[in-house]
């Protein structure tokens, strides 16, 4: 038995330590469960979680049971635990503390590729230290920052081009941020929610309702995960530009209107997705890589606009419902965990 003095360092070595994860029944419930984690290897770290996110999008498809079959295995998160529909262990936004490790990470605040879980034991390889001057919370937006670079690394904008993001949600949002910053650029969000339009304006971006969007653009890029912004977006192209579509519509049906001024404008519809590096960066590039260049841009403190509400790790189970129903209208959801949530002993 272990006493309240005895360091988190030596629990690994008296005995099983257990941590807490959520689960998703892929029918619209959700639980906390234990976890027993094993002593971290000469290679491995293990992890307190300080803060994670909901992709509110992606998980609300996991939450709902809507992954299509087809799309089990290339949906699959890194450190997922079950099988879709579910029960499923899911998540990829995670920031914590290295607890143990290797000496170069011990202490170091890591992203990783996680599901909502109070503390595991992953390779040292699969975290990503969250660079000097980027605060934790921020920090969760690594994977959605790291989804815009693949885009933008698949069709890059460039110099003086007229670009719309269709959807602002968060990865909109982060795409209109990165965008921005090529010179010359002319950006705009283009969304239903006129409240959205605020959040451009802290991003340095424009804005717009879909039918007073700009037409004539050199690429828009599409995120609102509906058929209404994909018609939408092919419609502000001018001849021969590119959407690049960067929405998951999980198993519904997305109908495309083809026949209006696809083919005699000669547009392009690219698809992105950010389980590979792009074809560009494929040979120049790792998703170690990827991921250290998507972390150090959060410096930019502009992307705490994205951050737009909070709970608790206990309240997850509560709060997924009503992100899934669109009752709980964030951005980027935040969830905290205790201070104390690096593992207990098990007890006999």
């Amino acid at each position: 038995m272990t006493t309240g003095t005895t360091s988190r360092a030596t629990r690994f070595t008296q005995g099983a330590v257990t941590a807490r994860a959520f689960w998703s029944s892929g029918r619209g419930t959700g639980e906390l469960r234990a976890v027993a984690l094993r002593e971290p290897g000469p290679d491995e770290v293990h992890v307190r979680t300080l803060v994670s996110a909901v992709s509110r999008g992606t998980e609300s498809l996991v939450w709902d049971g809507r992954v299509p079959a087809l799309s089990h295995s290339v949906m699959r998160a890194p450190f997922q635990e079950g099988d879709f529909p579910g029960p499923v262990k899911y998540g990829y936004l995670s920031v914590g503390t290295v607890e143990r490790g290797p000496d170069a990470l011990v202490g170091r605040t890591v992203f990783c590729l996680h599901p909502h879980q109070t503390s595991y034991v992953v390779p040292a390889g699969a975290v990503t230290v969250v660079p000097d001057g980027v605060p934790p919370r921020r920090a969760v937006l690594t994977g959605l920052v790291e989804t815009a670079v693949n885009a933008l690394w698949d069709v890059p904008p460039l110099v003086g081009d007229r670009v719309a993001v269709v959807g602002a949600g968060a990865l909109g949002c982060c795409v209109a941020r990165l965008v921005a910053a090529v010179p010359g650029t002319s950006v705009t969000l283009v969304d239903v929610d006129p409240e959205r339009a605020a959040v451009a304006a802290r991003l340095g971006v424009g804005f717009a309702r879909p039918a007073d969007a700009p037409t004539g653009l050199d690429l828009v890029v599409h995120t609102s995960a509906t058929a209404d912004g994909l018609r939408r977006g092919l419609q502000l192209l001018r001849r021969e530009g590119t959407v690049v579509e960067l929405s998951w519509y999980g198993d519904s049906e997305t109908p495309v209107a083809l026949g209006d001024v696809f083919h005699s404008e000669r547009l392009t519809l690219r698809g992105s997705q950010v389980g590979s590096v792009s074809p560009a960066r494929s040979h120049s590039r790792t998703h170690a890589d990827r991921l250290a260049l998507a972390a150090g841009l959060l410096r930019d403190d502009v992307f705490d606009a994205l951050l737009t509400s909070t709970s608790t790790f206990d309240e997850l189970p509560e709060v997924l419902p009503r992100l899934a129903s669109g009752q709980l209208r964030t951005l980027t959801h935040l969830v905290t965990y205790p201070p104390d949530s690096g593992g207990e002993p098990c007890t006999p």
